[in-house]
């Protein structure tokens, strides 16, 4: 559901969408889980803005309890990929998929209450159902994606792979100070 400010102009009043004036700001948001449609929106407006201006910077907000890591890898591709600096917010949770796109922002900053977690990526549905070499197949694809999510967090918060892999075995929750500690945030902030 999409809130509407008016705006009087001068032909009158205007119904504008709060996205479409946020847009016009450089700040877009990644609320909610992550999935094709979200997704897709983010990358439109993200290459969007950096037509506007390559140099620019882009303010991605974040509350994301995580979602489809194919999806999200996508996007982190285009954040890495366009000209403009990407400062990640964190607003509530950074979860899973979210804490990595958090953790790509080249400046990352959280709001005092709000939290990060980490942890491996996980197989969705209702359980693992096949033949063998189906199931070793579907296994194998989890353990490249396990190495590839560790990865980018190692590269992101200047851990090892290994003490990457340590912290994501189970569920790791970080507060703000603490996700700094780690490596996955740069500052506390009290104003957005």
């Amino acid at each position: 559901m999409s809130a509407n400010i008016i705006r009087e102009t001068c032909q009158g009043y205007s119904l504008i969408r709060i996205e479409d004036e946020m847009l016009k700001n450089r700040e877009i948001e990644c609320i909610g889980e992550i999935n094709e449609e979200l997704v897709n929106s983010l990358i439109r407006e993200i290459r969007y803005l950096e037509r506007e201006d390559p140099k620019g910077e882009i303010k991605l907000f974040i509350n994301s309890p995580g979602g489809l890591v194919s999806e999200g890898l996508a996007l982190y591709d285009v954040m890495k990929a366009v000209t403009c600096s990407i400062t990640t917010v964190c607003m509530g949770l950074a979860a899973s998929m979210a804490a990595i796109l958090f953790a790509a922002g080249d400046r990352r900053e959280m709001l005092a209450h709000s939290r990060v977690m980490i942890h491996d990526p996980l197989i969705g549905g209702q359980g693992l159902t096949g033949s063998a070499s189906k199931l070793n197949a579907q296994i194998g694809d989890l353990m490249n994606t396990r190495m590839i999510t560790a990865g980018i967090l190692a590269e992101h918060t200047g851990h090892t792979v290994d003490e990457i892999l340590e912290k994501t075995a189970s569920d790791s929750y970080f507060y703000a100070e603490e996700a700094i500690a780690f490596g996955l945030a740069d500052r506390v902030v009290t104003t957005i």
